[in-house]
């Protein structure tokens, strides 16, 4: 199965896309990897989305890189305002993409809402799948994008 850009995602199923930006855009959110062994690790991220991009600056020296390097699958998930989910729940899968351009990189930094540090990577997160879940009335919502590629 493919994986596509934000900008994509984002034309195929903007009414998502919008609630999975105003869910993970500048905010700290949590990053699934898989390590070599095939075993998971979660790492607190803050993803950038910006320009049809969605992106992340990982420490270089950070195991995430490792990981992603190695596989490049990933699940990022939203932070919860509460124990009932009320600011409902963003997740997307997909793939880590490192990018080396220098021109996108500064995209990424001036979309920013911090400094990345200069030895930082930067990686754009490809999806695969998205799902958001929503609570009203106490009631689970969700609605689910597949990647078609």
């Amino acid at each position: 199965m493919g994986a596509v850009s934000w900008n994509l995602f984002q034309k195929d199923s903007s009414e998502l896309a919008s609630f999975g930006k105003k869910r993970l855009d500048g905010k700290v959110a949590y990053l699934a990897t898989v390590r070599l062994d095939g075993t998971p690790r979660a790492h607190p991220v803050i993803p950038i989305i910006d320009e049809g991009y969605c992106f992340i600056f990982v420490e270089a020296s950070s195991q995430k890189v490792q990981d992603l390097r190695e596989n490049g699958y990933f699940c990022l998930h939203c932070a919860v305002n509460d124990s009932s989910g009320s600011s409902g729940e963003f997740q997307m899968t997909g793939n880590a993409q490192r990018i080396s351009d220098s021109l996108i990189r500064n995209l990424a930094e001036g979309a920013s809402g911090y400094r990345p540090s200069p030895r930082s990577i930067l990686f754009e997160l490809l999806l695969t799948e998205a799902l958001a879940t929503t609570y009203p009335g106490g009631q689970a919502l969700r609605s689910r994008w597949i990647c078609k590629t």
